[in-house]
């Protein structure tokens, strides 16, 4: 069953349209790839999505109900969270209160999902008490994407969580990504480690100069030879 569906999404900033007619869905529990070269819109999409960004044309929807014109603090509440490449953290805060911060919506008991984001991310339960801008970068996106988790989401919009990181680091973030997919979350993922993240993915999306290029499952895009010439490296 679809659970986010953006379709002919025309989008951009003032006036300037960066996104043209693009559109990607996410069925339920699915791990789904945008690639691409920097510039074509990744990023703007993952924002337009999350009402960051105003939807010039098309629609969004989530579990059938269009999120078009609603706000991102309400957005969450419905199920959908974002993590995106920067900005992600409370650096002078601990690990235990940047997870509390994430949580700062709920009103309930969330003890569950931080025993959820302990058993996924077991560093970050040995490190609780220590200030997250000491961490590596590697620990500090674990700690953004266990705030998103403690909201108990149904789908994480994760943009670039690899930036930066040495390739080791890179691979073990994409490993734990996988391995919140396989608790039953769904996952969007913008992510520069293409033929890494296509690897563990359902399905991928290649956007080029705003616009889709290529779709389709991650073997398929993986034995692509245009694919792998431009995208992927050769």
């Amino acid at each position: 069953m679809t659970l986010l569906s953006a379709e002919d999404i025309v989008s951009g900033y003032g006036k300037v349209e960066i996104l043209h007619e693009v559109s990607v869905y996410v069925d339920e529990e699915e791990m789904v790839s945008i690639i691409g070269p920097n510039g074509s819109g990744k990023s703007t999409l993952m924002k337009t999505i999350f009402g960051m960004v105003d939807v010039w044309e098309g629609r969004v929807d989530f579990q059938a109900e269009s999120i078009v014109d609603i706000p991102p603090h309400k957005i969450v509440r419905k199920g959908l969270c974002y993590v995106p490449q920067e900005k992600n953290i409370f650096p002078s805060l601990t690990v235990e209160e940047n997870l509390d911060m994430g949580a700062f919506i709920r009103k309930d008991d969330y003890s569950e999902e931080l025993e959820r984001v302990y058993g996924i991310f077991p560093a970050l339960l040995e490190k609780q008490k220590q200030v997250v801008g000491n961490l590596s970068g590697g620990q500090q996106q674990m700690v953004a994407m266990g705030a998103a988790l403690t909201l108990d989401p149904k789908i994480l919009l994760l943009d670039e969580p690899t930036a930066g990181l040495a390739p080791n680091l890179a691979k073990m973030i994409l490993d734990k990504i996988k391995e919140v997919n396989e608790t039953g979350v769904a996952i969007l993922i913008v992510e520069q480690n293409a033929r890494e993240a296509l690897k563990l993915s359902n399905r991928g999306y290649v956007l080029a100069m705003g616009e889709n290029r290529f779709t389709g499952n991650s073997r398929d895009l993986l034995k692509n030879e245009e694919v792998g010439k431009l995208y992927l490296g050769g």
